[in-house]
């Protein structure tokens, strides 16, 4: 009778663990099968340029749609990139030192580590970007829009100094997006 009861323990065991493994296993190609059914394509954008470390001194971007451009670590002293979009870019380590950044649209961009000395940034749109470590020394703001942009607090006290004027695209002044007291 043991021996009957410990074979019957024994096959509850076995049959315990195969349930088990074989509702993982379900439920690994239920998750697998969701995933094949639920993939979007990628949208690849024509438009999109990779200038990493490029030397781009001077260079025209004006009124160019560079949405999702990467700029990374490039050198773009004096480059001209009046009125371009340039949302979602990446600038990480980028030299923007006198640029023309007139009225571009840097909205939801990665600015971190940036130099923006002297550059003009008169009616840029910088919405939602991230300017973290960056520099905007003697950089001209009128009416920039920076509203909900994640800048340092000493670049922010030093550009409340200098900030006037209002937005022409988003109608938000420069001194209200930038929380100035």
């Amino acid at each position: 009778m043991r021996i009957g009861n410990l074979n019957k323990t024994m096959f509850q065991s076995v049959a315990s663990f195969l349930l088990r493994f074989l509702a993982f296993v379900g439920l690994i190609l239920l998750v697998s099968i969701g995933n094949l059914l639920d993939v979007r394509p990628a949208i690849a954008q024509d438009n999109t340029v990779n200038y990493t470390y490029s030397e781009l001194q001077g260079e025209d971007f004006s009124h160019k749609d560079l949405e999702g451009g990467v700029f990374a670590a490039a050198d773009m002293r004096e480059a001209n990139f009046e009125g371009s979009n340039l949302s979602y870019s990446i600038f990480t380590e980028g030299t923007l030192l006198g640029a023309n950044l007139k009225g571009a649209d840097l909205s939801s961009s990665l600015l971190d580590r940036v130099t923006l000395d002297f550059a003009d940034l008169t009616d840029a749109i910088l919405v939602d970007a991230i300017a973290t470590r960056t520099r905007f020394y003697d950089a001209t703001i009128t009416g920039a829009d920076f509203t909900n942009a994640v800048i340092d607090r000493y670049q922010v006290s030093l550009m409340c100094e200098r900030a006037e004027g209002v937005n022409s695209v988003t109608g938000v002044s420069t001194r209200e997006s930038l929380a100035c007291r």
